[in-house]
């Protein structure tokens, strides 16, 4: 072509100089671009994210560091706080260092810069524990290189005083020799790891027994071509790999735990529980959804398996389908939501119901055109009916599980969907109470929350009980198991892309396409890539070094560079031998001596077992009847005369006031009376003065002066046994006057309708009365108990005879 160009082709090489050499300039020019439209959106969206934050009263997670650094050393105040906190703090520890971000160090550098100047007279220290080769989090601002960085500044600080004294740590008090071994041999060629002081690690219990097992690689085949037309392209088969990893790590379990066993520190065997195995991905998410894979082939063996240790409750199918079949009780025209629910275990229905249901019809709603055909599908109906009747009444937990145990919901789902599901049901019912401690605990506003926040549950795996755990290997930072299981080794190492970079100016750049990037970003791109890379194996370390006693690692791919080709390297240098698993030919390192392994009798773990108490075997004496306790006021019967009107709650509250007074005044003398009546009066939030009046009238009433004055007690708590003792009395009586040989009792009552002989007088009110003549019956055996009511609007005092109120008791207690 050039030939054939001849001349011509020189014009044209120029050109194409040109255009090489302005490449850069219009690569860069596509990154401004991008990044002044960010950091315009970013100029109005973060002030308004701002004040939003500020109108709410709340702090995100950076806020709250952010603002402590302000503090301590941007504010006008900065000085005076750290003089006040200086005063206080003796010493600092930093636990998990390895994973500080730069502004959290700044926040302890501010603290600790008296400590490190040594002026102080009284002992002070900073402790640093961390682990660089731990460092795993750096998507919440970890850099590793920052532990370097403040370990020198404090060594230059403390060169005056005391020193800074820097301890390794060789040994490992979890991992036995075999682990450790082809832990040090594949990262041996690792530059990140041997530039670190300690490059081999020592075993502390070294006489104890360890495996690493790397088993092959499984490779699956690709979808069998007789799979139905209508099958879902995205259904993966039993053949593919990595449904054949899951099945096969789930044997291998069940093999452990029915055949295998543990060394136990000191000597002796144990069987294998489901609580000492542990399973590490890299992520949870992608790659097949191995993670999802390996707990149902776990349950579908019946092996005790403690589910994900992350949930997002809508990406359960379970838990969708409760959400269809209340968002339709909520609101009966949403179509899509009753024929989710129709379609779904809850109901039953299948395709062509449900096309034959919906095609042609001359409904508006499906739900209209499903309720006219209500005796073609009657149990359907009766659930929907049942639940739309209830959906008013209910809170969410009680329709939830009007839906799983009344209408059979929880089996059905379990039955289609596999046990996998009952991880969303349970956790779907714990929402739905936590909602209902703050919220209305209405159904729509339920709906709304639960399918709007995405709601995301973190489980606790340190408490997972006797049952395996299925985890990402950042959830397990901190935990450890007898034994450790890698199941996807050999997942790719594929690069991602950061949503930013940060050029060598500490700008924030909106990065193109590598193959579109100028040289700028693409070193910002490689030097995240290096960081990623170092990251991925110091995630790598942290996996293995969880196993104690076994680690065993398998995959499903066989791509170059994965954590299985580095393992099995390392392994390999290790002294592992070939050995012939289940799944195919692969490695083996054993140390220690494990033919004890086989003898199921020998030191078991039952042996360990403590025996239990002589309590815990007795049975324990039925509990007591609690004791009820009932006001004498409570005892039922009328309160008024027949035909009388049934007190205002005004002049309930105005019976209560003068009741105070009566208990009040008659103690006070006469000249002060008045003002006393007017501060009770105000602090029962009452106005009217003439209540005062009525009650100085009560007690200036020459023929109740004896009643009212001299030796008499007011506001006796009563309490005694009722019957056969299941109930006890319990009240307050207004009056009580206690002589040689009698006990009266009087009660203010402060009816507007009176009665004229105590025959006539309120079957509740002698009910009342002769409920204080018992008790008192039982305190004052020796006396005669006498009874009467002081009628405050006469004023009166009726005498009540003993035999009516006996009898009325009598009956009250009977009834």
């Amino acid at each position: 072509m050039r030939t054939a160009l001849g001349d011509t082709c020189d014009p044209l090489d120029a050109l194409m100089d040109r255009v090489a050499d302005a490449r850069q300039r219009r690569l860069a020019l596509d990154v401004f671009r991008k990044s002044i439209a960010l950091h315009q959106f970013a100029g109005a969206f973060l002030p308004a994210y701002s004040r939003e934050k500020t109108r709410r009263g709340v702090l995100d997670y950076d806020d709250l560091i952010q603002k402590t650094l302000q503090l301590l050393t941007k504010t006008k105040d900065a000085t005076w706080v750290l003089y006040k906190l200086d005063g206080d703090i003796d010493h600092i520890l930093i636990d998990e260092a390895q994973d500080t971000s730069p502004a959290q160090w700044q926040v302890i550098g501010a603290l600790a810069e008296d400590i490190a100047a040594g002026a102080s007279d009284r002992e002070r220290s900073i402790f640093v524990v961390g682990d660089k080769k731990q460092s795993i989090y750096s998507f919440q601002g970890a850099d590793p290189r920052e532990f370097d960085r403040m370990q020198a500044h404090f060594a230059d600080r403390l060169r005056e005083g005391s020193g800074l004294q820097s301890l390794e740590l060789e040994y490992s008090f979890r991992s036995s020799s075999a682990v450790l071994s082809v832990v040090d041999n594949t990262f041996a060629d690792v530059p990140s790891f041997t530039e670190q002081a300690v490059t081999r690690h020592r075993a502390f219990h070294t006489d104890k027994p360890g495996r690493v097992d790397v088993w092959p690689p499984l490779l699956g085949g690709e979808k069998r071509p007789d799979d139905p037309w209508f099958a879902p392209l995205d259904t993966v088969s039993e053949e593919h790999h990595a449904r054949k990893l899951a099945n096969a790590v789930a044997d291998e379990i069940k093999r452990l735990i029915d055949d295998e066993r543990l060394p136990i520190d000191g000597g002796g065997w144990r069987k294998i529980s489901p609580g000492d195995i542990m399973l590490l991905l890299q992520a949870r998410s992608g790659y097949n959804e191995l993670f999802y894979a390996l707990i149902a082939a776990c349950k579908d063996r019946g092996i005790d398996v403690a589910g994900p240790d992350r949930l997002s409750l809508m990406n359960s199918l379970a838990v969708r389908d409760i959400i269809s079949l209340l968002s339709f009780v909520a609101l009966p025209e949403d179509d899509l939501s009753l024929a989710t629910a129709l379609r779904s275990p809850l109901l039953g229905w299948s395709e062509s119901e449900l096309y034959e249901l919906a095609q042609g019809r001359t409904e508006t709603y499906l739900w209209t055109t499903l309720r006219n055909r209500a005796d073609t599908y009657p149990r359907t109906l009766a659930i929907l009916n049942d639940l739309r009747r209830n959906g008013d009444f209910l809170r969410p937990y009680e329709m939830i599980e009007r839906i799983l145990t009344r209408h059979d919901g929880r089996r059905r789902l379990l039955a289609r969907l596999g046990d996998e599901a009952e991880d969303g049901i349970d956790e779907l019912l714990n929402q739905a109470l936590a909602f209902e401690q703050k919220d209305v605990p209405n159904l729509t506003r339920f709906l709304s929350w639960i399918v709007s926040e995405d709601v995301e549950v973190k489980r606790q795996m340190d408490a997972a009980g006797d049952k395996v755990r299925v985890m990402t290997v950042h959830g397990a930072k901190g935990l450890e198991a007898p034994i450790v299981i890698l199941p996807d080794a050999t997942r790719p190492d594929r690069k991602r892309a950061p949503d930013l970079v940060i050029s060598a100016d500490g700008t924030a750049l909106w990065p193109t396409a590598r193959g579109d990037a100028p040289d700028t970003v693409l070193r910002a791109l490689e030097d995240h890539d290096d960081k990623q890379g170092e990251e991925k194996l110091r995630l790598m370390y942290v996996a293995m070094t969880r196993a104690e006693t076994w680690l065993i690692v398998c995959g499903s791919d066989k791509d170059a560079g994965t954590w299985h080709e580095q393992i099995h390297n390392g392994a390999a240098k290790a002294g592992a031998a070939d050995y012939s698993f289940d799944v195919g030919q692969g490695l083996r390192l054993e140390w220690g001596d494990w033919t004890g392994n086989a003898d199921t009798d020998t030191n078991s773990l039952a042996h360990d077992i403590p025996q239990l108490p002589e309590w815990a075997s007795s049975v324990v004496d039925p509990p007591k009847k609690q004791q009820q306790f009932v006001s004498p006021s409570d005892l039922g019967g009328a309160k008024a005369i027949a035909g009388a009107q049934a007190e205002s709650q005004d002049a309930l509250a105005r019976g209560t006031a003068l009741h105070r007074l009566l208990e009040v005044l008659p103690d006070i003398d006469s000249g002060q009376r008045e003002a006393v009546g007017r501060k009770i009066l105000a602090a029962e939030g009452m106005t009217d003065a003439s209540l005062i009046d009525d009650a100085l009238d009560v007690i200036g009433d020459p023929d109740l002066a004896a009643v009212l004055t001299g030796d008499v007690l007011r506001e006796v708590e009563v309490a005694a046994p009722l019957g056969d003792g299941s109930r006890t009395i319990l009240g307050a009586i207004d009056l009580l006057r206690v002589e040689s040989d009698r006990v009266l009792v009087v009660d203010f009552k402060s009816n507007a309708v009176l009665p004229e002989t105590p025959d006539q007088v309120p079957d509740g009110l002698l009910r009342q009365m002769g409920a204080y003549a018992h008790a008192l019956a039982q305190v004052y055996p020796d006396h005669a108990i006498e009874t009467a009511i002081l009628w405050t609007s006469a004023p009166k005092l009726m005498v009540l005879p003993h035999e009516i109120v006996r009898n009325a008791f009598n009956d009250a207690a009977i009834s």
